[in-house]
């Protein structure tokens, strides 16, 4: 499998969404406060909603109450920044205890995500009042259900800014370092997009494994860049003499402003896996050479754990290794020994099904006690780097008539997995917030010739999905995925849709969540990483 394009310096074009908002006010004596329920997307199965609570009284406002039902057929399955019961399709949305009180002309915005086509709320009042701002109660069919307060008990310690997806399921997404550059994508847009309230981890990429040591992989982009308040996650511009700056910074900023953030670091990645190679003649010291620089005490506090994607052990990537098949867990054993319990250590894998391929040849299995999670890559199956094809899907969840490579699919990844002994819940699926494509296509379907890769905006066979939602629309599915012609041009790539699809299977296979490279691919609302946290339930 190909990732050239981590090391690709991207840049992308932002694409607005349109959205649909229906606007409910509650009466006060000098004004009003209004609550605005705007649909942020829909993809058929699910949707998720933004609610922005307005204040537009002349004196503060110290707590909220919003009361609203939802038509048959839709329910809210998670939600985040509000405390939300229900009983029946009866809902009740109160401010937390963080969030302060609402100065006058202040908003504040929670949000959902439900199950069902977007359906706009009935009923609803905000503090007993009406939501039209008319000062009467709205005309009710049925009497409201009242909801006992002690459904929700007060918590005893402060509650994260979201929870995550039910059954503790993960959502990790892939921040590329360099995006900084081109492709303009900042932390501060996993803030603005939406992302940051539905993410659970966020993998940093990537630091460099030179020498069998763990090294910075930009500094500048890491720790030196110095942010303007425009671009900061808070506002607040850098000064030439604080201590930290770069992205660093403004990860310890978006933690701290979304408390239920982890981050980790990520080292290694399509270019730079080959000093993992001299790293296993000697794992203790590689182990502590990685400790000492994600433990700098500049950054400690914004890292919670390290990632290792090695490109791959005992096996050839960009180049090949030949450490033996007990070389990665002893990475992994010494890396656990070395960080302790109480931090993360994860990895990304290969995704190879086949026979005798990747995952045969090193012991993962052996690895798993000592990794928190794996990331089998179940995407790049198949790109234009096979310039004349066949086209096939990047990123199939099962086998097709046609697939050209057997084992090169999701589920025979995961299957594979399992039967070496590896737990189910500690497999996340891969998704690609981008698409691979050919030119010189003049079949529809998948399987057809081509004569080289794609134009792309950045690197050739290659386009972020928040450009071909538009440029190629999905035109066809198969194996799970999606697929569209334009012209002589042939792409795959996943959508909403699909990663229901994905989500489902995922559900399904008892794994532990799902994860993506990577954010700078989606749109400017989130509207791919929307679909994983919906799916997952």
């Amino acid at each position: 499998m190909k990732r050239s394009l981590r090391r690709a310096l991207w840049a992308g074009a932002v694409v607005a969404l349109a959205v649909a908002a229906v606007p409910m006010a509650t009466a006060s004596a000098a004004g009003s406060v209004t609550a605005t329920f705007t649909k942020v997307q829909d993809w058929g199965t699910g949707h998720e909603t933004k609610v922005t609570v307005t204040n537009g009284t002349s004196a503060s406002v110290d707590t909220w109450r919003i009361e609203f039902d939802l038509p048959s057929g839709t329910t809210i399955s998670t939600f985040w920044d509000a405390d939300v019961t229900s009983s029946g399709n009866h809902y009740v949305a109160v401010k937390k205890s963080w969030a302060g009180p609402l100065a006058p002309g202040a908003s504040f915005s929670w949000g959902y995500n439900g199950t069902g086509p977007y359906a706009a709320p009935l009923n609803c009042t905000v503090n007993g009042g009406s939501c039209s701002g008319d000062g009467t109660p709205p005309p009710t069919t049925t009497p409201p259900t009242t909801v006992s307060p002690t459904t929700t008990p007060p918590p005893t310690t402060p509650p994260p800014t979201t929870p995550p997806p039910s059954g503790d399921q993960k959502v990790v997404g892939y921040f590329a370092e360099w995006g900084v550059y081109a492709r303009n994508y900042h932390v501060k847009n996993i803030h603005t997009s939406g992302s940051a309230a539905k993410l659970t981890h966020i993998l940093y990429a990537f630091g460099n494994t030179a020498g069998g040591r763990c090294a910075i992989g930009d500094s500048y982009a890491d720790y030196d860049k110095a942010y303007t308040a425009a671009d900061s996650v808070d506002g607040v511009a850098d000064t030439w003499d604080q201590p930290l700056r770069g992205s660093f910074n403004q990860l310890r900023k978006l933690k701290k402003m979304y408390p239920q953030l982890k981050v980790l670091w990520s080292f290694g990645g399509w270019t730079w896996s080959a000093g993992f190679t001299q790293a296993a003649q000697n794992p203790a010291a590689f182990a502590d050479s990685c400790y000492n620089l994600v433990e700098d005490p500049r950054w400690a506090d914004v890292f919670d754990g390290i990632d290792i994607d090695w490109e791959y052990p005992n096996a050839c990537g960009l180049q090949c290794d030949s450490s033996g098949p007990n070389a990665f867990k002893n990475v992994i054993s010494a890396l656990r020994a070395r960080f302790g319990s109480g931090a993360l250590v994860t990895a990304a894998i290969t995704a190879d099904g086949t026979n005798g391929g990747k995952i045969d040849a090193a012991d993962y299995a052996g690895a798993a006690p000592y990794l928190n999670w794996f990331m089998p890559m179940t995407y790049d199956y198949f790109g234009a780097w096979a310039a004349q094809g066949p086209t096939a899907p990047h990123s199939p969840l099962t086998s097709y008539a046609g697939i050209p490579q057997q084992g090169f699919y999701a589920d025979a990844a995961i299957q594979k997995l399992k039967a070496k002994g590896i737990p189910a819940n500690k497999l996340l699926l891969g998704i690609g917030f981008y698409g691979r494509g050919w030119t010189g296509v003049t079949q529809t379907a998948p399987g057809g010739t081509a004569t080289g890769p794609a134009p792309g905006t950045y690197e050739q066979g290659v386009e972020d999905y928040k450009v071909l939602k538009n440029s190629c629309p999905a035109t066809g599915t198969v194996a799970g995925t999606a697929y569209a012609k334009c012209g002589s041009n042939w792409w795959s790539y996943d959508t909403p849709s699909t990663i229901g699809g994905k989500m489902t299977y995922a559900r399904n296979q008892g794994l532990g969540g799902a994860f993506f490279w990577e954010l700078s691919g989606d749109t400017s609302n989130g509207e791919l990483i929307g679909a994983i946290r919906g799916g997952l339930g």
